[in-house]
């Protein structure tokens, strides 16, 4: 694999650990890989937000939003967010039912008030179901309900928001959105199938696959000399449009079954070994 390459990355359990941490060897091979000429990009459910909290490597871009935002060396090619009339619905839908909701943008997340009560018992379970102990996992979810940043009534109708997650009761949350919603993209995450801890709604035709074709036409790039890393099902669609799919040791049954190749852990040095294995370092 010596001609260039563009190098696409998940980031939650590929890029970084599921406590937010970037094993050293992973920040080494993407400097690696650029210094030699290939280009990476991380390709992440998160907004620009999100990432700008993380401590990671220099990127030559993002894909974000499961891709609604694209941005390749600081130019936005592409950013869709719902319309506020849409957000208005899906917060009275969510609040209807009393579950809590983040609204993602761009510029910060935003809660309703019943996340107040649900964000530190959901995101202690997704911090379980990523192999935390029972401390660090209710460390992270008393974390995350202590920095909710929380709006009420009217200011959660906002024009800038990119996805709105919300904590499922049960997997029929998730079905009953689906019909709710027909004209916007269903997602669950947090679990496995119906073990899901939250759906998400976000712009029609929003997919990492149409943002990846999206920047590789304004590259100019083939498809064919493209590379995707994943941990999760929603990363398949990267593997299907990408040259070359490696899944991470820890991905789930489904992605290692869609990869082309298996690394190890993203704790044991997975992202460095798949480097040195493909030749891009």
């Amino acid at each position: 694999m010596s001609n260039r390459k563009v190098i696409f990355l998940d980031v939650d359990g590929t890029l970084i650990d599921y406590r937010a941490i970037m094993p050293e060897s992973a920040g080494r091979a993407v400097d690696e890989a650029r210094k030699n000429g290939h280009l990476v990009y991380i390709c992440t459910g998160c907004s620009k937000y999100e990432i700008l909290q993380r401590n990671l490597c220099e990127l030559d871009g993002m894909i974000g939003a499961n891709g609604g935002y694209v941005e390749d060396h600081g130019e936005v090619l592409m950013h869709q967010s719902l319309s506020v009339e849409e957000v208005k619905h899906i917060v009275e839908w969510c609040n209807e039912r009393k579950m809590g909701i983040n609204l993602e943008a761009n510029g910060g997340i935003f809660s309703n008030e019943y996340m107040k009560d649900q964000a530190a018992e959901v995101f202690k379970k997704y911090a379980l179901g990523k192999g935390s102990d029972l401390a660090k996992a209710e460390a992270v979810g008393q974390s995350s309900a202590e920095h909710l940043n929380i709006l009420y009534g009217d200011d959660l109708y906002r024009d800038d928001i990119n996805k709105i997650d919300f904590v499922l009761r049960s997997y029929q949350d998730h079905l009953d959105s689906k019909k709710e919603f027909p004209e916007l993209m269903a997602n669950t995450w947090g679990g496995q199938d119906e073990m899901a801890l939250f759906g998400d709604l976000s712009p029609a035709g929003i997919t990492k696959k149409n943002a990846i074709d999206l920047l590789l036409k304004h590259l100019n790039v083939d498809p064919k000399d493209t590379i995707a890393f994943g941990d999760a099902k929603i990363d398949i669609p990267m593997f299907e449009i990408c040259g070359y799919g490696v899944a991470m040791g820890n991905a789930g049954k489904e992605t290692k079954e869609a990869a082309d190749y298996i690394t190890t852990d993203v704790n044991d040095d997975g992202m460095y070994n798949a480097f040195k294995h493909l030749g891009l370092i």
